[in-house]
């Protein structure tokens, strides 16, 4: 009776792991530090060391483990090139940020395109954060032309997420192209290959991790990860299991229409899916990774209350003339993606956390799971509810109602069990979990399996709790009144 329900919803991030990465493959550790994981991770540029990095930037307090995955056994690198065209005829800076991170480069009037290469090259390699290696050579078709030739650190799809991008600062930022510099730049491409999660979901499968950041957005990885942590038959929220959890992930897309048909393609209430631009710099699993920070953090201290306007830090965002207007981030939203924009600050926020799932069974339009934090208000409550029932009644005898026991007994009846459920039910009440409990309580079953002594089954129907998201209003407004004109009402 005297202690209270404990929850620290652990994190955990997964990520491709090189294979001479000290860290065992397919088991999560618990991650202290961002040095303490590129030491297991294989370096500071590696993807789960950048994830860390960036749940760390958005959420220091709480407990995270890493999970690295292998590299894909059939995967390719991706690559991508920067050309120098043309030399410099004055002395500059040339600025590139790759994966959302800045890299500074003098150039002289007297250097030759080969020269400019290498010191792009030098400055890439230099970078131990940066998920790529550079090397130097000479591209076909362009006199006198050489070539920085980039390279993502593993194999897979993911290094095609990768972006190369000259100048994001713009002249406001001093960013300019050094006068008569000519490059061409190829974006990363090429990569191919997706892991395997069997090891990695064996190994995890009795763990409480319940926020989940993948990095992963193809069919087959959603879908696995999906019915792991679904309401299936083997799924985490499925009776058997009742672990709970949700999975936070960044998609990118070619464009608008893009975006729209692949929000459509999903229906999965466990995953929320955030959707960036295409030109967004910063890389789809630091995304995510601060995606999954920022949300842990608030729904472990308020699970019923909206994600709308927290920022992500450490996440560079497109430029303005590259951002969704709001009537195409609503649109967005309407088929089953989470949005985000940019606030005056120019940091990314996010604007609505919603999850895949659009459609019941059946194909009809559903909202029933649209949004994580009805995820989170639910597993709160369930929570609650089973820590009540465990810590009142841990080897009680099951009696009907009416039956006459001597006292000291220790035997509960269904009304006991709804009385308890009833109390609990206030306390969330109290806590902004839920509202209407005069009805949860006219509605509330509670009573023994005809077919099986020991069990007593519930139908518990709690309201939850909205949340303000949209505040309408018509403004009927007036130039003149009838008493204005002398007129009597």
């Amino acid at each position: 009776m005297a202690g209270n329900i404990v929850q620290n919803d652990p994190a955990l991030l997964i990520g491709i792991m090189p294979a001479n990465s000290k860290a065992p493959m397919n088991q999560p550790i618990p991650i202290p530090t961002v040095a303490y994981a590129q030491d297991q991770f294989g370096g500071a540029g590696s993807m789960l060391t950048r994830m860390v990095h960036s749940f760390f930037q958005n959420n220091l307090t709480q407990l995270v483990y890493a999970l690295g995955i292998p590299e894909p056994a059939a995967g390719i690198q991706a690559t991508g090139s920067i050309q120098i065209a043309a030399k410099a005829a004055v002395s500059g800076t040339y600025f590139v940020y790759i994966a959302g991170q800045r890299l500074q480069v003098v150039v002289h009037s007297t250097d030759a395109p080969t020269d400019v290469a290498t010191a792009i090259a030098a400055a890439i390699n230099a970078t131990a954060e940066l998920p790529v290696t550079a090397t130097v050579g000479t591209t076909g078709g362009t006199t006198g032309a050489a070539t920085v030739f980039i390279t993502c650190r593993w194999k897979g799809d993911t290094g095609n997420d990768i972006k190369i991008q000259e100048n994001y600062g713009g002249s406001y930022a001093g960013e300019v192209m050094p006068t008569g510099m000519q490059t061409v730049v190829t974006p990363m491409s090429g990569g191919t290959g997706e892991p395997d999660f069997t090891a990695a979901i064996a190994y995890t499968s009795d763990g409480d991790y319940v926020n989940v950041a993948l990095p992963f957005t193809d069919s087959a990885s959603l879908t696995t990860w999906a019915t792991e942590y679904g309401f299936g038959p083997t799924g985490r929220w499925s009776y058997v299991r009742s672990q709970y959890g949700w999975i936070y992930t960044a998609h990118r897309s070619a464009d608008y229409s893009a975006a729209i048909l692949w929000g459509q393609s999903r229906n999965d209430p466990v995953i929320s899916v955030l959707e960036i631009e295409q030109n967004t710099p910063s890389p789809v699993w630091e995304v995510a990774s601060a995606y999954c920070g920022r949300g842990a953090a608030a729904l472990l201290d308020d699970p019923a209350r909206p994600l709308q306007t927290l920022e992500l830090m450490g996440v560079v965002p497109a430029k303005r003339q590259d951002r969704y207007t709001n009537t195409l981030l609503n649109n967005l939203t309407g088929n089953g993606l989470a949005i985000q924009r940019v606030n005056s600050a120019g940091l990314m926020m996010l604007l609505r956390e919603a999850t895949t799932y659009q459609k019941n069974s059946y194909g009809q339009g559903d909202n029933a799971f649209a949004k994580l934090t009805t995820l989170a208000t639910l597993k709160t409550i369930l929570y609650r509810q089973r820590a009540a029932i465990t810590s009142k009644f841990p080897r009680h005898k099951l009696a009907p109602d009416g039956t006459r026991f001597g006292p000291g007994q220790a035997i509960v009846t269904p009304k006991s069990i709804k009385a308890e459920l009833i109390a609990e039910a206030r306390i969330d009440e109290f806590d902004g979990l839920i509202a209407d409990v005069p009805w949860m309580i006219q509605n509330l079953v509670v009573e023994i399996d005809d077919h099986n002594a020991d069990r007593v089954n519930v139908l518990y129907p709690p309201r939850l709790i909205g949340q303000l998201r949209i505040f309408a209003v018509l403004a009927q407004f007036r130039l003149l009144l009838p008493q204005d004109s002398g007129i009597t009402p």
